[in-house]
């Protein structure tokens, strides 16, 4: 369960990482959510460098959410869902804006989950929420534990429930993981974040 000092805690935003099996867990997460959702929502899901728009098409069709490619020197702001672009990792900088980085692959992987966890739970802290979904690599794993150092909220989704187990498995093994549960339950608590605002 949730440390209860998580519970009322007011978050500023989400980081969500996935891999293999990712495009159904983010529809779970993202279908429910309302249209006016307070918290942004920042996504390093890994695809190959060709696939540049249909990631976003696909849970633009089951999200009320605005679903976008995050730009450079782009603003966060609430109310949208940013994903990574194929082939650049995606930092977050102090000043609440994304920057772009075409550096070399961490964990063989472009964009990095690591990367943005690191750099979200520098900016955020304690009012981070980070996720970790289905995929079979271990990316991820020590962002997350960074952001749950940085007092930040971390979930991961229960491995028995993923489509591909590795990379929950790897973060729940790092002791990064606050609350492990299934995609359904971590849709709700997104939801009830909204209602208690």
């Amino acid at each position: 369960m949730i440390p209860f000092s998580y519970i009322d805690r007011a978050f500023q935003i989400v980081v969500i990482g996935s891999s293999a099996g990712g495009l159904h867990a983010l529809s779970v997460l993202l279908e429910k959510l309302p249209s006016d959702y307070l918290l942004p929502i920042i996504v390093v899901q890994h695809r190959s460098k060709d696939q540049r728009e249909l990631l976003e098409e696909v849970l633009q069709s089951k999200c009320r959410l605005f679903v976008k490619q995050a730009d450079e020197k782009e603003s966060i702001y609430a109310g949208y869902v940013y994903i990574a672009p194929p082939d650049y990792h995606l930092l977050v900088e102090q000043n609440k804006t994304f920057s772009l980085t075409s550096d070399k692959h961490v964990k063989y992987s472009r964009p990095s989950i690591d990367l943005l966890f690191e750099t979200a739970a520098d900016v955020y802290n304690e009012k981070l929420i980070g996720i970790i979904l289905t995929g079979a690599n271990n990316d991820g794993s020590e962002g997350l534990l960074h952001v749950k150092n940085r007092g930040g909220l971390t979930i991961v989704q229960d491995p028995v429930t993923a489509e591909f187990p590795f990379m929950p498995d790897a973060a729940i093994r790092l002791d990064a993981a606050h609350w492990i549960t299934s995609l359904e339950e971590i849709a709700t608590y997104l939801y009830t974040i909204n209602e208690r605002k």
